[in-house]
C-alpha cells in the first residue's frame, strides 16, 4: 500500500551525513519534509540539494526540519557535498540518509519499478507534528523540484491546520483565503472579524486570519 494523507508515516532509523537518526525522534514536534533523489553526483540533484541547502533558514522559521536521502552511502554523500557546494555556492547543512540496502526508499514507496528498478524516484513528503502525512508529490528524474512551492504549501498546511479556512489556487501567505463550507455565516463573522466577501454561497473569501 502506497503512503496516503493522513496516514502516520513510518518510523525508522538510518545512517546521515550528520550521524545515526530515529525518524520520529529526530524531527519531534516540529515539522519535517522527507525527500529522495535518484544518485549522488548527478546534475539535476546537485542543484535541488544546494537549493533546499539556501532555503534552510526559511524552512526554520516555518519549524520545519529536512532530510534528503538516496540509496548511496553516506561516505559517497559526504563527498559529494563539496561538489554541491561549488556549483551551487551553498554548503549542505542538512542530513542525508545513506540508504544502500533501499530499506527507507522501500518503506515509503520511492521506488517505482517502472521509471527505474534501483533508484528513487523524486518522491517528497510532508509530515506534521502528529507524525501523520500531510502532503506527497512525486517527481521523475529528469524534472528538478521547486522547493519554493513546498514552502508556499507548508504556509498552507500550516494556516489551515489552525483556522477553518483553504487556501485557492496560486496562493501565497498574505493573500486572501477561503471560509470552509462548515462554517455558518454567522459563525464567520464571529470567527473573521475583518468579514468576508460571498463571491457565491459556496465561496466566502476573507483577508488571511493571522496576518
Amino acid at each position: 500500500m502506497a503512503i496516503q494523507l493522513g496516514d502516520v508515516a513510518p518510523d525508522f532509523t538510518a545512517d546521515t551525513t550528520q550521524g545515526p537518526v530515529s525518524f520520529h525522534a529526530w524531527k519531534g514536534d516540529s515539522w519535517a519534509v522527507l525527500f529522495s533523489h535518484p544518485k549522488d553526483f548527478t546534475p539535476v540533484c546537485t542543484t535541488e540539494l544546494g537549493a533546499v541547502a539556501a532555503l534552510k533558514p526559511e524552512f526554520e522559521k516555518r519549524n520545519t526540519k529536512v532530510m534528503g536521502l538516496s540509496v548511496d552511502p553516506v561516505e559517497s554523500h559526504r563527498q559529494w557535498e563539496s561538489d554541491i557546494k561549488d556549483v551551487t555556492g551553498n554548503a549542505v547543512n542538512f542530513p542525508m540518509i545513506g540508504d544502500p540496502e533501499s530499506k527507507v526508499a522501500k518503506l515509503y514507496g520511492m521506488i517505482h519499478p517502472n521509471a527505474n528498478d534501483t533508484l528513487t524516484v523524486r518522491s517528497v513528503f510532508v509530515v506534521g507534528p502528529d507524525h501523520k502525512v500531510k502532503l506527497t508529490l512525486t517527481y521523475p528524474a529528469s524534472t528538478g523540484r521547486n522547493f519554493q512551492e513546498i514552502l508556499r504549501v507548508i504556509d498552507s498546511l500550516q494556516l489551515t491546520a489552525k483556522y477553518a479556512v483553504a487556501t485557492p489556487a496560486d496562493w501565497k501567505d498574505g493573500q486572501d483565503v477561503i471560509i470552509t463550507n462548515g462554517v455558518s455565516d454567522e459563525d464567520a463573522k464571529t470567527r473573521f472579524p475583518r468579514g468576508f466577501e460571498a463571491k457565491k454561497p459556496y465561496l466566502r473569501v476573507t483577508p488571511q486570519p493571522n496576518h
